[in-house]
């Protein structure tokens, strides 16, 4: 299985046959001191301002996620996140959306890289993890405990954060009963964690050969599209939502 996710890893709150998009074999983050090789992060900041430019700070929204995050096989500007920024943009929403995309990454490692990627302040955390979970067949019970944790960690450093968890499914060949348990993981910790739960955001492109790589798995730019207009559904609404920079 190793051998279907190599690639290359670029970057900018999940599927009936879990073609999720997750990458190669889990990647730790380096020191903190510098920006892991494996996980690219970029910051899109909106032209209108920017702590950068010297204008008054935006909303920022950071998307802890896999290789979907990470727009594996595509440019950068091409990963959905780049699109939500464009979005985002066009109705006028000023906001920094800012993505973090690891390949292979399981919940787990997600849990590890948390207090590096929380090092900034995040105004909304979409968590985009767990298809690999599935994917690997981890126990569920585990996925929880890691989404749980990783959305404390998230409140502990950003107490005023909107936090959003994007559903995950397995692939069918695990069996009815499992995937039926992974399903479940996201919409009951999203009830009792108390936050949004953005539907499987692949919806119309995985399995739809025309909107995946020839790997099958990762969306193409055209894919890419569609999963940031599926995902924007339910983070835009959230973005209005906002009142501003939270400090």
């Amino acid at each position: 299985m190793r051998s279907v996710w190599r690639g290359r890893i670029t970057t900018v709150v999940v599927v009936g046959v879990m073609m999720s998009a997750c990458g190669g074999s889990e990647q730790k983050p380096a020191s903190s001191a510098s920006v892991p090789v494996e996980s690219t992060m970029v910051a899109s900041a909106p032209a209108t301002g920017g702590v950068a430019s010297g204008v008054a700070a935006v909303p920022r929204v950071l998307i802890i996620g896999t290789s979907l995050t990470a727009g594996l096989g595509l440019d950068p500007d091409s990963a959905y996140p780049a699109v939500l920024q464009r979005l985002a943009d066009s109705v006028g929403l000023r906001v920094q959306i800012v993505g973090a995309g690891l390949s292979g990454e399981t919940s787990a490692g997600a849990l590890r890289r948390a207090d590096w990627l929380l090092r900034d302040r995040a105004d909304l955390v979409v968590i985009e993890t767990g298809a690999n979970d599935g994917l690997r067949g981890l126990d569920p019970d585990s996925t929880r405990a890691n989404l749980v944790a990783i959305i404390g960690k998230v409140r502990r450093a950003n107490p005023k954060a909107t936090v959003l968890l994007a559903q995950m499914e397995a692939p069918k060949n695990l069996g009815a009963a499992y995937t039926k348990a992974f399903r479940g993981v996201f919409t009951s910790v999203g009830t009792e964690q108390g936050v949004g739960v953005i539907p499987f955001f692949l919806e119309g492109v995985a399995g739809v050969p025309a909107m995946n790589q020839d790997d099958g798995i990762h969306p193409t730019e055209e894919g890419a599209r569609k999963a940031a207009r599926n995902m924007w559904r339910t983070l835009g609404p959230a973005i209005e939502g906002l009142k501003g920079p939270q400090s």
